[in-house]
């Protein structure tokens, strides 16, 4: 086979590094020629000319992303593989209309992700960001901290990773309470949950955790109405998709005092503004987007990315989202 006619292979902007240096691109070697982009693109146009002839594209941050006019401009390109759950960078429609699989990797890092937010519930019920701010500061007080053993801790989203978030909470003595779309007997046996609607779950938690995709329907699902309903002093964490909740009001409940505070690992903008009004809030306790990065998390979603991408070349697509 010449150069000409093998798969072209396109990482169009690897930064911060995600799958660069993997033993796991050695796997593509016999299916194509793979080129590596070690920065983010500068503009959309630079990402066009980057992905141009390509015929796959490993789309390893979600910094990259997909409009309409981006998957027009690209005439070869037929599947984009993510080394991620999330796909809202993309226009799966476009991507629909156009013939291009989208292949992600749902559920593949869960532990790691709930392992994650598990630790940011933690911090923020012992005001551990609070605290050790105040001590920098040469303040020596002793705040009451949360307990959390005995509390109720609410679920929003059962798929892998809110799974994983109810088992962690059951594990040291907290009811789970869990609100889903398709709730049933069955999955809430399975999980060991108790199914309720949302105001209810919401009403009855300390903590809520969320853990569901963005869509239309989930877009600022949490805002001032469900954040009023949550109990005074109780805990907001979302691993989900910063729009999920309304952050303005998220702001007000935290500086109004009637949340106890805050766990965030994603932001309605990101990277997260210098200037934003959540890092002015007392009781957060905040991480840049990166709950899946650990060095097992990274090898599981680089070693996925490559699966799928062998999947789809030897005409058995997984995980086809568009």
């Amino acid at each position: 086979m010449s150069a000409s006619e093998r798969c072209q292979i396109v990482v169009p902007g690897d930064f911060p590094p995600q799958v660069q240096g993997s033993p796991h691109l050695e796997r593509l070697q016999p299916y194509g020629d793979l080129k590596l982009y070690d920065r983010l693109p500068a503009h959309l146009e630079e990402q066009i000319e980057r992905c141009r002839k390509a015929e796959i594209v490993i789309n390893s941050r979600g910094a990259v992303r997909w409009p309409a006019e981006a998957l027009r401009a690209c005439p070869r390109l037929r599947m984009i593989g993510t080394c991620s759950i999330g796909v809202d960078n993309i226009d799966l429609e476009t991507a629909r209309e156009l013939g291009i699989v989208v292949s992600n990797q749902p559920g593949r890092t869960a532990p790691v992700v709930a392992e994650h937010m598990f630790g940011l519930m933690f911090a923020v019920a012992k005001r551990v960001a609070y605290q050790t701010a105040q001590l920098r500061a040469g303040v020596w007080q002793q705040p009451f901290s949360v307990m959390l053993q005995g509390k109720t801790l609410g679920v929003v989203g059962v798929g892998p990773i809110g799974a994983e978030m109810a088992r962690l909470g059951s594990a040291i003595g907290m009811e789970v309470l869990a609100w889903t779309f398709h709730p049933s007997d069955e999955r809430a046996a399975a999980l060991g949950v108790r199914f309720v609607e949302l105001d209810e779950l919401l009403r009855s938690s300390v903590v809520v955790s969320l853990h569901l995709p963005l869509s239309d329907s989930t877009h600022h699902l949490i805002g001032e109405r469900e954040l009023a309903l949550m109990p005074p002093g109780s805990i907001l964490l979302n691993g989900a998709r910063g729009a999920v909740v309304d952050s303005a009001a998220l702001v007000a409940a935290l500086n109004s005092g009637h949340l106890g505070g805050a766990g965030l690992d994603v932001f309605e903008t990101e990277p997260l503004p210098a200037d934003d009004p959540l890092l002015g809030c007392e009781q957060v306790a905040l991480t840049p987007h990166c709950a899946d990065q650990t060095p097992e998390g990274a090898d599981l979603l680089n070693g996925g990315v490559v699966d799928n991408v062998i999947a789809f070349l030897e005409g058995n697509p997984r995980h086809n989202v568009a």
